[in-house]
């Protein structure tokens, strides 16, 4: 077994995006915080509405997915060929882009606490110019391994422990979304005391984890409240806290693509982000038709 260790640490930085929603962003703040295959991961949070009121209005996307998992609060998801999914405390939406569609992420709350994540995990460049499509899943889809420190809620991929690891065995639960290019796995750790715990992770993968309640220890080296803990490789992980904590962890494969991004366009080339506002200016970017994915 070999455990993986702390390698960077990134601090997310409050910025906005949208109509002025305020978030705290980690990987993608900058061009080098990306970790492949994921390009962003924004953590949203606040109970003062015009910190989130304006929300996000119809915007373009292409060459990649998004995943937004809502926490506490209640968004509406639309999109241009009228699919609309509510988006409420505890549930995810995971959309594929693909060539292009042009969503809106609107508030259905005036008041109260609206937090959650959004994750952008990137496409192979034979998968950019699939058409697009969507899954939401209601809290209830979404299995929950029960631990003596509290609960793991898995949301892509596989829960396990590694076969050589000391201590009790997490109970292998399996995740409601498989993205076969990119394999991530997306865990919830809810932790309500102090808690020691080794999780498997695939050798390979690109890993983090990110406390949005509390802290969490690797070792000897602290990973604070809101920063992204970047590992190293290994197939395993060994995290502990000192009292209770919210922690996500994140592991997928990489692509070794090129990424060109411009905005809500990611592709392989210069020339493919051109054709990509050249189609969105000329209303070319959203035909076909989205599916709505059912697991």
């Amino acid at each position: 077994m070999k455990v993986r260790q702390l390698a960077q640490l990134w601090p997310a930085k409050q910025v906005s995006d949208g109509a002025g929603v305020k978030i705290r962003r980690s990987i993608g703040l900058q061009p080098q915080w990306r970790l492949d295959p994921f390009l962003m991961l924004d953590c949203f949070g606040s109970d003062e509405a015009a910190d989130y009121i304006a929300g996000f209005p119809p915007h373009p996307h292409r060459g990649f997915e998004t995943v937004t998992y809502m926490l506490d609060g209640h968004m509406l998801h639309e999109d241009h060929l009228g699919n609309r999914g509510h988006l409420k405390s505890g549930g995810v939406q995971w959309m594929t882009a693909g060539r292009g569609i042009i969503h809106s992420e609107m508030p259905q709350q005036e008041s109260g606490l609206m937090r959650g994540f959004q994750l952008w995990l990137n496409l192979p460049a034979v998968e950019k110019m699939q058409e697009p499509a969507y899954l939401d899943l209601d809290p209830a889809q979404i299995p929950l391994a029960e631990i003596t420190q509290g609960l793991i809620k898995v949301i892509a991929g596989t829960l396990q422990s590694p076969t050589n690891a000391e201590g009790p065995q997490l109970p292998v639960t399996t995740g409601p979304i498989r993205a076969a290019s990119t394999q991530p796995l997306y865990l919830d750790l809810q932790l309500h005391s102090a808690a020691d715990l080794t999780l498997a992770i695939p050798a390979g993968h690109n890993a983090l984890v990110y406390p949005y309640e509390g802290e969490v220890w690797l070792g000897k080296h602290r990973v604070p409240l809101h920063h992204a803990g970047v590992l190293s490789d290994g197939d395993s992980l060994q995290l502990r806290t000192e009292g209770p904590a919210r922690i996500i962890v994140l592991a997928g494969k990489p692509l070794q693509e090129p990424v060109v991004q411009y905005g809500p366009f990611v592709m392989n080339s210069v020339a493919e982000i051109e054709q990509a506002i050249q189609d969105y200016q000329q209303g070319r970017l959203t035909e076909g038709a989205a599916k709505v994915l059912q697991i």
